[in-house]
């Protein structure tokens, strides 16, 4: 097995394994000594990342639209068929289009992708305020929600600029 990549907390949520020596052909590559936005804080030399559920942006993407879906299932913003569908829309957007971003081989279409994501979290912000304005959800739910939002958007616009000075294209531009 090859070596873990973690941070200072034992949780294994926080762990990475380091591929370089497993996966001959990695679909998506870090390779800076600089700290990559997309996992969380943890200084990499270089982490080769075959699948989008390992990026932690991803991850945190994820978690928020389980937690969304946990407000609208309560009885008030359940009748609210309209709200209810455009932001559970709007949180899938956000993991959906880093997944689609990634899966398309290149760094151009990923960093279009990750904008989009970006979108959708100022969507969603909005329309949790409006949950909030009619009385669907309480103040501290909101203030949740808005900061995971606020988390993810900051972490989408770093891992924007990490690729925008990154020399690796992406796997569809390997020969």
């Amino acid at each position: 097995m090859g070596k873990v990549i973690s941070s200072e907390i034992s949780d294994s949520r926080f762990q990475i394994p380091d591929f370089r020596f497993q996966i001959p052909d990695f679909r998506f590559k870090i390779s800076d000594s600089r700290t990559c936005p997309a996992f969380a804080g943890f200084q990499i030399s270089e982490i080769m990342i075959e699948r989008f559920e390992d990026i932690d942006i991803w991850q945190d993407a994820r978690e928020l639209c389980r937690f969304i879906k946990g407000l609208c299932d309560n009885e008030k913003f359940a009748k609210d068929y309209i709200l209810r569908n455009q932001i559970l829309s709007s949180s899938g957007s956000i993991m959906d289009n880093i997944a689609e971003g990634f899966e398309r081989g290149g760094n151009k279409e990923l960093i279009q992708f990750l904008f989009i994501s970006k979108g959708s979290c100022g969507e969603t912000r909005s329309q949790i305020y409006r949950a909030f304005d009619f009385g669907y959800i309480t103040k501290q739910e909101c203030d949740r929600v808005v900061e995971m939002l606020l988390s993810i958007s900051k972490k989408l616009s770093g891992f924007i600029s990490y690729l925008k000075k990154s020399d690796y294209k992406g796997i569809k531009y390997k020969t």
